[in-house]
């Protein structure tokens, strides 16, 4: 197990959005269930990420979810907030506000349907990371969703970036996960973003798992 020197500590809940019968976000439910997560051993909640429903949620009320998460936990936890986007203009606007509001770092997934080639992975990523050069900022490859995957030698160069500190790796591949290990900093963390694969990225040099379980 690597050293933790990136400040998100070991279990990141990627927590659930709560909706009301008639659609809209419950941000009542969602502030106890923040309070809930952070009282029982979550070290950092991941908001508005694809657990958290995200892509039917407006920006408008991803915001707000990010408000009344982060005045929740103050002090009890940190607040990713899931701001990527496969646009990289918007992406970086979503990030920005985000830091406006104060929040602990981003979650950057890799951009979905364009597919773009690692050149263009490589540019976006790096791209949003300087718009916001003092927020750290977590990469997440999930090729079964997006339909690309970030390549371990892509993942190489991003982490050269100075506040691109982390992957949430959920391709399934131990392979790929110690390649990024063998070739990044110790500093670098490398979270799980499959439950069941902990253990083994744990064993491989990984440093904690961005967990649904956890809820």
């Amino acid at each position: 197990m690597t050293n933790l020197k990136i400040g998100f500590g070991r279990v990141l809940t990627a927590m659930v959005t709560p909706f009301s019968a008639d659609g809209t976000v419950n941000y009542e439910v969602a502030e106890r269930l923040a309070v809930h997560l952070a009282d029982n051993g979550t070290d950092t909640l991941v908001v508005c990420g694809t657990t958290g429903e995200s892509p039917t949620l407006s920006w408008d009320e991803e915001f707000e979810l990010f408000r009344v998460v982060q005045k929740a936990v103050s002090g009890k936890a940190k607040v990713m907030a899931g701001t990527g986007s496969n646009s990289t203009s918007e992406a970086i606007l979503a990030t920005q506000k985000a830091h406006s509001i104060g929040l602990d770092g981003s979650l950057q997934v890799v951009p979905y349907y364009n597919k773009p080639p690692q050149e263009g992975l490589y540019l976006h990523f790096k791209a949003i990371a300087a718009a916001v050069p003092d927020m750290p900022i977590m990469l997440y490859n999930v090729p079964g969703r997006t339909g690309q995957s970030l390549a371990p030698e892509t993942v190489v160069r991003l982490a050269e970036v100075s506040n691109i500190v982390a992957i949430k790796e959920a391709s399934g591949s131990l392979d790929q996960a110690s390649d990024i290990r063998r070739s990044t900093p110790p500093g670098f963390g490398i979270y799980s973003g499959d439950d069941s694969l902990t253990l083994p990225i744990l064993a491989i040099g990984g440093c904690g798992v961005v967990s649904v379980a956890s809820h």
